[in-house]
């Protein structure tokens, strides 16, 4: 099972009907540690606020069935103090200040970067008192990742990888038993504007299993045409 190294990461909760969009972010929050829940629409955007208790709101202004600014205002009338990002593609002046007076925290305008979302967002949390703990040793079962020193050890026993081998166990170690797409990693591990051959994955893989299962029962395991997992050796 994984070991807790770490303090609970902080939750944000995506609201944006735009599935492409939603799961982009959600994919770029989990990559950087986040806990990452997203949902379509307003209703199921109040429901996830009481259960998820996010640290944070990413919210699409234009939804199917009420705009985010009423979501903003409901959630003020019941005091729950959740920062928000407001999310839109309109970009008039007299929607940024609405959105900012309705009890928004920032306003971010499509289409956008990834990297300014992402610290805006750790910005915002900062400011609030909520930063993010800093991730700097990740384990699962005996397998552990020190980013502060990017060594790797298995057992205690250490672990040499190149760079692309780290950010892989990486984001494998940061998704534990989640099935990953191989588009999703080749994404995450080789940028978004990856356009070469999708077999340099499965040779990667291939290395990396070479190296961990010297030292122990394989933890990296295929889900035969979607991708890889990083799961607990079998029984």
């Amino acid at each position: 099972m994984m070991t807790a190294a770490l303090p609970e990461t902080h939750r944000v909760l995506v609201v944006d009907d735009e599935p492409n969009i939603a799961d982009v972010i959600s994919m770029a929050l989990r990559f950087q540690g986040f806990t990452v829940e997203s949902a379509a629409d307003g209703r199921s955007a109040l429901e996830a606020v009481s259960s998820f208790k996010p640290d944070l709101l990413v919210l699409d202004v234009m939804l199917p069935d009420m705009e985010g600014f009423e979501i903003a205002r409901r959630l003020s009338a019941e005091r729950a103090q959740v920062p928000i990002i407001f999310l839109t593609a309109r970009d008039a002046t007299e929607d940024k200040v609405r959105g900012l007076t309705m009890g928004g925290d920032d306003y971010v305008t499509k289409p956008f970067s990834l990297e300014e979302l992402v610290a805006r967002i750790r910005t915002i949390l900062r400011r609030s008192g909520l930063s993010q703990p800093e991730t700097s040793r990740l384990v699962f079962e005996d397998l552990e990742l020190d980013e502060d020193t990017r060594e790797v050890t298995r057992g205690g026993e250490l672990i040499e990888l190149t760079a692309t081998e780290y950010r892989l166990l990486r984001y494998l170690m940061l998704n534990p038993r989640r099935v990953l797409t191989r588009a999703q990693i080749l994404d995450q591990v080789w940028d978004y504007d990856f356009g070469g051959d999708a077999r340099v994955l499965e040779t990667y893989i291939s290395y990396l299993r070479k190296k961990l299962d010297k030292h122990g029962p394989p933890l990296i395991h295929t889900a035969r045409g979607v991708g890889y997992a990083l799961r607990a050796p079998r029984s």
